[in-house]
């Protein structure tokens, strides 16, 4: 079975589950055996002569990591913990306690507990530091080893030992695991605006975004003025539910195409697959992009931007306009391979230049948004070049000054604006739903 997957990061793209090719084999010619003998005999001679013993575990995975390395940013290998954090992106559920950690000085300090989760109703805060699990000092230790030992089946128990700032003495938490389910949409009403935040995609984000336009018009009691859907920094997921998200604005027509190695390997996907009809009714939409939109956020803002069914607005998004596929190497580990690139309805690569925004809103409202690094598909190192030559220009775009948003940070927050990407998309949805709307099937 082949699950694409649309992501950015190598840890959070588009994916695709696929048995291991064993025909593909077969074409592997004479120059190919001849380039694996010198690897066994890199190999071997390094086995012998290395100035400390090394297992073969160790080396072949480095030879693997190492070769996929040498293709793309986006290829890679996953095994153990690394292949947990894959299903987890893709699944978008695991057991465990419901906590976001980082590594400090060697000690694991907690970002975040996640609502209505065990960690999050014991009463763990943000910046506490675990320092013992089930009463083994971990301080020092693996980063992934803690996460590790937090995870695992759900109904068993784990005690934390926490040293919270302020606190006299450490505090203990006895936790008992459970499914952890990740809540890649977010809506709410602002105003007579419905807000929808999609922040991954998951296996849920299709179905979660219809629930999400359902929520708002109940909350209403009829219809909004408009959407703002908000892609930004979102890394992408699923291809799959990529084209489900499309689908809930799209009446017809292509969403996104799907083109490998071949120029006869091209595969369709179109609206109306997955979600009769536009959910949203012809009402004015606006999609919210940054450079940290990526992959499957990009297909979504291609889809409605070529079919002219909202407005794109922010700044360029990332680039990545490659598909990656998770090829199944055990129980517990997995090849992502990057096996085709996609394109908008328009016939668009988005390889390197990104979504180009209707409208372009930088977010005057921080205070370094111009001296901020920026990093895009384009900065990557051995990124896939776009084919179609990306104009120069749209890579250089950014370092453009917009006298139009010539606010400070400051002034803005003085006026009660934290966000001001979403300000200027709530003002022009409010413009756009002002006016009468015309359904129409030809979008």
């Amino acid at each position: 079975m082949l699950r694409p997957l649309l992501q950015v990061t190598a840890a959070v793209s588009a994916l695709a589950l696929v048995p291991i090719a064993s025909g593909a084999m077969a074409s592997v010619d004479t120059q190919s055996y001849r380039q694996l003998d010198m690897f066994m005999e890199v190999f071997n001679r390094v086995k012998a002569n290395y100035v400390e013993k090394v297992d073969d575990e160790k080396l072949v995975k480095g030879a693997i990591q190492g070769m996929l390395a040498a293709l793309d940013p986006h290829s890679s290998y996953a095994d153990g913990l690394d292949f947990d954090n894959l299903k987890i992106q893709t699944d978008g559920n695991y057991g465990g306690l419901g906590l976001s950690v980082t590594q400090e000085n060697g000690a694991v300090k907690v970002i975040a507990p996640t609502e209505d989760t065990p960690a999050a109703r014991a009463g763990m805060k943000s910046g506490d530091f675990i320092t013992h699990l089930d009463g083994k000092f971990i301080v020092g230790g693996s980063l992934d080893e803690a996460i590790e030992q937090m995870r695992g089946k759900p109904g068993t128990k784990i005690t934390l030992t926490v040293v919270r700032p302020g606190a006299e003495k450490p505090l203990t938490f006895v936790l008992v695991r459970e499914i952890i389910v990740q809540k890649p949409v977010k809506w709410e009403v602002k105003g007579n605006v419905g807000y929808i935040n999609i922040n991954t995609f998951t296996a849920q984000t299709g179905a979660d975004t219809i629930r999400a336009i359902q929520e708002i018009d109940k909350k209403l009691g009829r219809k909004p003025l408009g959407y703002i859907v908000d892609l930004r920094d979102n890394g992408g997921g699923l291809l799959s539910e990529a084209i489900a998200v499309s689908d809930v604005f799209l009446s017809h027509g292509e969403i996104v195409s799907q083109r490998g190695r071949e120029k006869a390997d091209i595969e369709r996907y179109y609206a109306e697959s997955m979600v009769p009809g536009d959910l949203a009714r012809g009402l004015p939409v606006v999609v919210l992009v940054d450079s940290g939109s990526a992959s499957a956020s990009e297909i979504v803002a291609g889809a409605i931007q070529d079919h002219h069914r909202g407005l794109v607005m922010g700044v360029r998004s990332f680039g990545k306009g490659s598909v990656q596929s998770i090829l199944q190497m055990g129980d517990r580990a997995a090849l992502r391979l990057t096996t085709a690139r996609y394109y908008t309805p328009s016939g668009h690569s988005v390889q390197e230049g990104g979504i180009r925004p209707d409208l372009v809103v930088p977010q005057i409202s921080d205070k370094d948004y111009k001296d901020r690094p920026v990093v895009r598909e384009a900065d990557l190192r051995r990124h896939l070049i776009n084919s179609d030559k990306v104009d120069d220009n749209v890579l250089e775009e950014d370092v453009a000054t917009d006298p139009r948003f010539s606010q400070t940070a400051e002034q803005l927050k003085k006026q009660g604006i934290e966000d001001f990407q979403l300000h200027y998309a709530l003002q022009t949805i409010a413009r756009l739903g002002s006016k009468p709307q015309v359904a129409s099937k030809n979008r």
